[in-house]
């Protein structure tokens, strides 16, 4: 019994201290940028840079990192590998595993810490559960995701976990160039084949366009990235599974004015008047090249480009990222805590009697 209650006064003592472990297990994208690995490490980059002790979990211990595209900077987090590791984990520790890691839930289940699981995407929900199983069936009853819309899915699917909402930024490196914009659209698709296939069929549907250069964003670092989309003059984005769409935004927020394929799941920040966006894949050739001729001819409305700072500005919110994610945890130390110490009043109790 003694021991015990020493070991529930040493996890409230981590908590309090902020030594209790904060684990966030990514997937190795072998050095390929990536939006929802880069939200991970934003997430714990903003912890530990308050104080906490957040620790990247990875597969194997040959991880090729993020430096080559986020920065060296974030790979001062702490990185440690499962493969060949006894994990030590205490009932203090926190563990947030993304959706598409359904399949490592299970072997989570009988830990004694606090289990989160990271959602950013509707479509990877169910990729890797086994059918009729559920978060909540594995032991991860609350959930981070990155928009409103996610959160209403999310809560209608996994009826017994409660979602929180902690919105995505737009790096400081995405802004308005000095400079005009360049004959050159981006393109953004989920598969590269879509990518390649549109640039294909534009130019024999279009030959009169052949001198504007299409520039595939895949593959560059976001330093790389940013600098690109300065140059151009439009951006276009397909991605129908998409539950966030990030790219738009670092378009916008470079002033950059985006046609798109409007995704299954519509972000709340889509309207009228920040982008063309279709429900009809295969007329975004014909509106690109409406569009081309309109900026040839300096025609293109200037709501347009109102509409893309009125919209990038509202996540052009670091500092709020960083108190929403801070705020988060300083509840989840402080309702464990509570839960300790009723465990510990209780022992008390019982002891006494």
């Amino acid at each position: 019994m003694s021991e015990l209650l020493s070991k529930l006064e040493d996890s409230i003592e981590n908590l309090k201290s902020k030594k209790s472990k904060i684990y966030f297990f990514v997937q190795d994208t072998k050095g390929n940028p990536k939006a929802s690995i880069k939200y991970i490490y934003d997430l714990a980059f903003a912890l530990k840079n308050n104080g906490y002790n957040s620790i990247i979990l990875h597969e194997k211990p040959d991880y090729f990192g993020v430096q080559d595209w986020l920065g060296s900077s974030y790979m001062e987090i702490t990185h440690i590998s499962v493969e060949g590791q006894n994990l030590q984990v205490s009932p203090d520790d926190v563990i947030l595993v993304p959706e598409i890691f359904g399949y490592v839930m299970p072997q989570l289940t009988n830990l004694p810490c606090f289990k989160i699981v990271i959602c950013q995407s509707y479509d990877y929900i169910f990729e890797t559960l086994q059918p009729g199983q559920t978060w909540a069936q594995l032991g991860f009853n609350k959930c981070i995701t990155t928009s409103d819309k996610m959160k209403e899915y999310i809560s209608s699917v996994m009826k017994q976990c409660s979602v929180d909402i902690i919105e995505p930024f737009i790096d400081k490196s995405f802004n308005r160039p000095k400079l005009p914009p360049k004959p050159t659209v981006a393109i953004h698709t989920r598969e590269q084949r879509d990518s390649i296939n549109f640039i294909k069929s534009f130019y024999v549907r279009f030959p009169q366009y052949r001198w504007i250069t299409f520039k595939d964003m895949r593959g560059l670092s976001q330093e790389q990235f940013a600098n690109s989309l300065k140059d151009c003059m439009l951006s276009i984005w397909i991605d129908e599974t998409s539950s966030f769409g990030t790219f738009p935004l670092e378009s916008m927020k470079c002033g950059v004015p985006v046609i798109g394929k409007v995704p299954k799941l519509i972000p709340s920040w889509i309207n009228e008047n920040n982008g063309i966006w279709l429900q009809d894949i295969l007329r975004i050739e014909d509106v690109v090249a409406d569009f081309i001729q309109n900026w040839m001819e300096d025609n293109v409305s200037d709501k347009l480009y109102e509409g893309c700072e009125e919209t990038s500005k509202r996540f052009d919110n670091e500092e709020n990222f960083i108190k929403t994610t801070v705020e988060f945890f300083e509840k989840i130390y402080t309702n464990r805590i509570e839960i300790f110490e009723k465990e510990i009043n209780k022992l008390q109790i019982e002891t006494n009697i």
